[in-house]
């Protein structure tokens, strides 16, 4: 993967539930030398990955050049997480993100793949807003519980739907949908949680900002 100033990989990508550790390799793409290299994995959610280490350091990162920072982390769940990189390029500092990597976990019925508020541009307040999301199957299932929550503006947290998914065969997607309306301008930010019974095998957040009219 690329983005610069880095070619960047996370492995292994698949790991078993229990403390595991996962190598960040970073390749200098660019033709400035980078110094003081302070790396980490962040997860996106604690509860399903939790990284145990603090990061590593490199002090110096040549053009061309790779390096390998291992990094130990406890899974329970799948989840995403993304790498950051503070250090120097000359005498100006720099800060740099990964974007999100999904880390699977054992061998759970399927991955909540994503999230998104389905809304046209510049949705107002009293308009319907519509989420989207998309799982994938990983082994055979009869069915799994998905549940769609919101927090709005002023703080609550509201439940909007809860819906018994079919069944799904390895590798195949599904699509679930489910609405809301805004009733206050401001950051809203929905959730989407997925159960196979009383284990959460999945977790996503979406964020959006509705103004008014």
């Amino acid at each position: 993967m690329m983005k610069k100033p880095f070619r960047y990989e996370l492995s292994p990508r698949t790991v078993e539930a229990g403390r595991d550790w996962l190598a960040v390799t970073l390749e200098n793409a660019g033709t400035d030398t980078l110094t003081n290299l302070h790396v980490r994995v962040n997860s996106l959610d604690d509860y399903g990955i939790e990284v145990l280490s603090e990061g590593g350091f490199v002090p110096i990162l040549d053009p061309d050049a790779k390096h390998v920072v291992p990094m130990q982390v406890l899974a329970k769940l799948s989840g995403s997480v993304y790498l950051t990189v503070d250090g120097d390029r000359g005498e100006e500092s720099f800060h740099w993100e990964s974007p999100d990597i999904m880390i699977t976990v054992g061998q759970q019925a399927a991955d909540l793949v994503s999230l998104l508020a389905l809304v046209e541009p510049g949705v107002a307040v009293g308009e319907t807003m519509r989420l989207e999301a998309i799982l994938e199957g990983r082994v055979w299932s009869e069915g799994l519980d998905l549940e769609f929550w919101v927090e709005t503006p002023d703080g609550a947290f509201e439940d909007v739907a809860s819906i018994e998914t079919k069944g799904l065969s390895p590798g195949e997607k599904a699509r679930y949908v489910a609405q809301i309306e805004p009733k206050q301008q401001g950051r809203y930010t929905l959730y989407a949680y997925l159960y196979d019974g009383t284990d959460r095998i999945g977790r996503a957040v979406e964020r959006i900002r509705i103004g008014t009219q």
